[in-house]
């Protein structure tokens, strides 16, 4: 019956539970770097993305950038130097301004999907190695209830010789007693 019960609740346990129970068992640690367990997963494609994505929030760009469209508009707007090759409304500009808001925009996209992807693989690592530390806090607390129960049993044993041995001292004593008178 017992048996039973404790393969219905094993059935039911989640795999990730299951891991926890398999390292407790054999002794192993748990915690694990996910940062490294993310990056080994990742193709070149991913990669190349998260760099994009790392360089297209830097100030490095945003100042460049600003930069070169400041000097693509003096160009543009100084005609003494060269023809303007895109005058004032800067049709050409504005497209490939466009083209590279169409790019980047999902680009970032994908990077925060796999930032989300990494979070939850995070989130995962985390709840198995608090589930750990659980199980092994419950482990402690009876394995210290154990030596509590011991330390009252060798306290009552201590106790009932100390009893035993007044008993003795309390016989002897009438003895004690009347040899002084006798």
């Amino acid at each position: 019956m017992a048996k039973d019960t404790i393969k219905d609740e094993l059935s039911r346990i989640a795999a990730c539970e299951k891991r926890v129970l398999d390292k407790i068992q054999r002794r192993k640690h748990i915690s694990q770097n996910i940062n490294v367990l993310h990056e080994e997963s990742l193709t070149f494609g991913e990669r190349m993305a998260d760099r994009l994505a790392d360089l297209a929030g830097s100030w490095g760009l945003i100042l460049s950038f600003l930069a070169l469209v400041m000097i693509w508009i003096i160009i543009n707007v100084v005609e003494v130097v060269v023809r303007p090759w895109d005058p004032y409304p800067f049709i050409l500009l504005n497209l490939f301004l466009s083209l590279l808001a169409g790019i980047q925009a999902p680009v970032i996209m994908m990077s925060q999907n796999r930032q989300e992807a990494k979070d939850r693989l995070r989130a995962e690592h985390d709840y198995e190695v608090n589930l750990k530390a659980e199980i092994e806090i419950e482990q402690l607390h009876a394995k210290m209830d154990l030596l509590r129960e011991k330390q009252w049993q060798d306290l009552v044993a201590l106790q009932q010789q100390q009893i035993a041995m007044l008993e003795r001292l309390l016989q002897q004593q009438p003895l004690a007693a009347e040899r002084a008178d006798g």
